[in-house]
This record gives structure tokens, C-alpha cells and sequence, in this order.
């Protein structure tokens, strides 16, 4: 993985990272978080991290993690000096929520949200994404062209209602971006107006605001299936 020098990181503001990671991920029917789970010698949590650290221009990674997490703190991780904590909650808004309070205490002007879950974010996707966003003001996220063609499905049963055009359709992926401030206030303004926020972009379009979309590659996948891990495991080996 390759890291940037110090002179293509002077410009940049300082970045603080947040990633909830409170869940228990029982689609992975494992006996742990899903984040916890390990490829190789590290967990998938540890190769978040680290890809996010790879940055100089992220300052600080916050972890929120679930109250009664005992694991996180077992991690040669959680001693990194650029690594902290706070207390998440029952959704992944409540999680994002606390991490952005703990970020305002640190004074950050831009956050990242990453899926702790996402092991193999690569260094220049997060590189992409952080020049392309520093240009507008509104924030942005990686994000990959739809390929397949989409089904809707009739409402409460497993067949085809029609098929959706796929022409301007993007699967969303993190990090996501944004100006501190902006992301804060629309996250409050969302849960408050009982608006469905699935990711933090979504929160930024209830209040409005249409966030860029950065290409990103196609193997910064979410493990959340069984499936999931091995195909993760392929992509970091080749990395």
C-alpha cells in the first residue's frame, strides 16, 4: 500500500475518521462482531483502521464502539495514539452521532465515515477522495456504477414487480466525506424529523444538499455474509 509523503499532504486540513462499529452482524452467523473476525493476523476492524491511518491527513480515527464490547481494547490497535473511542448506539445514526461530538471536541473541519467492516479500502481510492471532496462543499462519497440489471420485487413476496433502469444508479460505498459542521447539523435535523438515514450521504439529502460521487473500486466490499470473508480474504492477499 502506498502512503503519501509529507509534501502532498501539506495542503490538506486536518480529517478526523469515524467508524461505528457497535453492531453485532448477525447475518455473519459467527460467535463475534463481524468486525472482529480475522484475515491473516489482523481482524477486519485492524484493516480499516489502518487503511485510514495510512493517510497523513487523517488525524485521528474514532471507534464507536457497543457498551459492552471487551474486544476492541485486546487489539494492538487501540494503543495508537491516533486511535480513540466513545460509546455508539443501537443504530448506526446514534454511533456516527457520538463519534461526530467526540470529533468537534477535537476541532476537526472535515470528517470521514468508514464501514469498520470494510477491510480492503485502498489507499488511493481514499486519496481520490479526499482531493475530489476538498472541492465542493457539500461533501461526497466513493461510490461504483450499478452493472447488473435491477429487480424490484412486489412487496412482501420473493418475485419480480419490474425491472429498474440502472442509468444513473451508483452502489454506495465508504468513506463518505463531509464538512463537520454540515454533516452534524443535517444527522441532528434528520433524526429528529424521523427521516430514514441508512448512511450518512442520506442525511445530507433529506436536508437538501446533493454529496459528489467519487468512483471507487469494486473490491472495497462490506463483509456481512459468510461469502463475504473469503472473497475479502482474496482481495488482500492480492492487494
Amino acid at each position: 500500500m502506498t502512503q503519501a509523503n509529507s509534501s502532498s499532504t501539506s495542503s490538506y486540513p486536518d480529517i478526523v475518521a469515524i467508524l461505528p462499529a457497535a453492531g453485532i452482524g448477525s447475518r455473519m452467523q459467527a460467535d463475534c462482531p463481524k468486525q472482529y473476525l480475522t484475515i491473516g493476523q489482523q481482524t477486519i476492524i485492524e484493516y480499516a483502521i489502518h487503511a485510514l491511518l495510512s493517510h497523513t491527513a487523517v488525524r485521528q480515527v474514532i471507534v464507536a464502539l457497543n457498551p459492552n464490547d471487551n474486544t476492541f481494547a485486546q487489539l494492538a490497535v487501540a494503543q495508537n495514539p491516533r486511535v480513540s473511542v466513545v460509546i455508539g448506539g443501537a443504530e448506526r445514526s446514534d454511533s456516527v452521532l457520538a463519534g461526530l461530538k467526540q470529533a468537534k471536541a477535537l476541532q476537526a473541519d472535515w470528517v470521514l465515515v468508514h464501514d469498520a467492516a470494510r477491510p480492503c479500502l485502498s489507499y488511493d481510492d481514499l486519496d481520490k477522495l479526499i482531493q475530489s471532496v476538498l472541492l465542493v462543499k457539500q461533501g461526497g462519497i466513493l461510490a461504483m456504477p450499478v452493472r447488473d440489471t435491477m429487480k424490484r420485487a412486489i412487496v412482501d413476496k420473493s418475485a419480480i414487480a419490474n425491472t429498474v433502469d440502472r442509468n444513473g444508479l451508483w452502489h454506495a460505498l465508504t468513506p463518505q466525506m463531509f464538512p463537520l459542521e454540515l454533516l452534524f447539523e443535517c444527522m441532528v435535523r434528520a433524526q429528529q424529523e424521523g427521516a430514514v438515514v441508512t448512511d450518512e450521504a442520506s442525511a445530507l439529502e433529506h436536508c437538501g444538499f446533493h454529496p459528489l460521487l467519487v468512483s471507487g473500486r469494486s473490491d472495497n466490499i462490506k463483509v456481512t455474509r459468510p461469502e463475504d470473508l473469503a472473497l475479502a480474504t482474496f482481495y488482500l492477499t492480492h492487494q
